[in-house]
């Protein structure tokens, strides 16, 4: 681990909020890249006010609803398949969150909550996994947010959507399942197709930061050697803000 590659000052300015926080307790609760880093640039072109109910889906190990609720007020449901709300529920209250976040296991498709329930929804590194599905946004997502709430989301994606197969400069990386990452063009109309929301934001960060969060974590890790590789030609993450349009729920 390398973690000067972590803790410098340019970092430090561009992410000002996630500086705050422990980098060992970031780097032992990550799944996958910097998860503040990518939560503190999405929530940069959200509108999070104190004492909104927020829906952070696939939250990991939790640690992205405790900077929700620690950075602006608001109270969050840290929902997750596959981490226990046990374990979770041991983070949160070491961070002295028990009135703001609240820990549950959930599928993606079957949600136990009342649809406009929540004022926004956040998902970090997890709509790849099931947000491609062709129903699975107007049937099971945007109904959870009131109309007018806005969902964020930041998935590993493509700057440009392949032709076929992957570029053979990554054919020796590549995996079935980085075929579900996508250019922000496929997300931005995937999104429409639904006729429940208006994009706000869709893209891979200014300055070419999509990549560039990729390549420093995992340099720092010692992780995947197909980013380094790519050298930005091809991937990035993709930020993408939308907002649900007025009118009544659809089912």
């Amino acid at each position: 681990m390398n973690r000067d590659l972590l803790s410098t000052p340019e970092l430090r300015a561009r992410y000002p909020r996630s500086t705050k926080y422990d980098l060992d307790w970031i780097i032992e609760n990550q799944l996958g890249s910097h998860c503040l880093w990518l939560l503190e640039s999405l929530c940069a072109v959200m509108e999070l006010r104190p004492g909104m109910r927020v829906l952070d889906l696939g939250c990991g190990k939790a640690i992205s609803s405790i900077f929700l609720a620690r950075e602006f007020g608001v109270q969050v449901w840290a929902a997750d398949l596959w981490i226990s709300p046990t374990d979770n529920w041991t983070r949160i209250r070491a961070a002295g969150l028990e009135a703001q976040v609240f820990p549950l296991r959930a599928e993606a498709r079957q949600m136990p909550f009342a649809q406009g329930f929540f004022d926004a929804l956040v998902g970090i590194n997890s709509l790849q996994f099931f947000g491609t599905d062709d129903y699975y946004l107007h049937r099971h997502l945007i109904q959870l947010v009131k109309p007018g709430g806005q969902i964020g989301m930041v998935v590993p994606g493509l700057l440009q959507e392949f032709e076929g197969l992957a570029p053979e400069t990554l054919q020796a990386y590549w995996q079935p399942d980085y075929y579900s990452w996508h250019a922000p063009d496929w997300w931005q109309t995937r999104w429409r197709r639904t006729g429940m929301v208006e994009v706000e934001t869709c893209d891979t960060f200014p300055d070419g930061e999509g990549y560039q969060i990729f390549r420093r974590f995992e340099q720092a890790i010692g992780g995947d050697p197909m980013i380094a590789e790519d050298e930005g030609r091809h991937i990035s993450f993709v930020r993408m803000v939308v907002r649900r349009s007025p009118g009544p729920a659809q089912s």
